[in-house]
């Protein structure tokens, strides 16, 4: 398991990117739109790094729904490697079968 600080850290990521996407995307637009005035999209831009650095998408890191470990996380499934092993074993994935040897 990982700890509780860092998921619970994570999750407050997702909801600080979900309500700040709107604005983001705004100010994205201004600031790469090649029509409007330098002054503008200069003005985007610092708006845009005055936002928290949390609130851009790629500080999310995609964690375990099972066990929170970041790493070895299949996106399909939203588990780890560990945990789809795991799961697969007892049966809670359909048409999964755990190959043995």
């Amino acid at each position: 398991m990982a700890k509780k600080s860092a998921v619970e850290k994570n999750n407050r990521r997702k909801l600080m990117v979900e309500r700040t996407a709107e604005k983001r995307a705004r100010l994205k637009a201004v600031a790469t739109d090649r029509s409007l005035a330098p002054e503008e999209r200069f003005q985007a831009y610092l708006k845009l790094a005055e936002m928290p650095r949390n609130s851009a998408p790629v500080r999310v890191r995609n964690r375990c729904d099972v066990t929170g470990r970041p790493r070895a996380f299949y996106r399909k499934f939203r588990v780890s490697r560990i945990a789809l092993r795991d799961l697969a074993s007892v049966g809670q994935i359909p048409g999964m079968v755990k190959s043995s040897w």
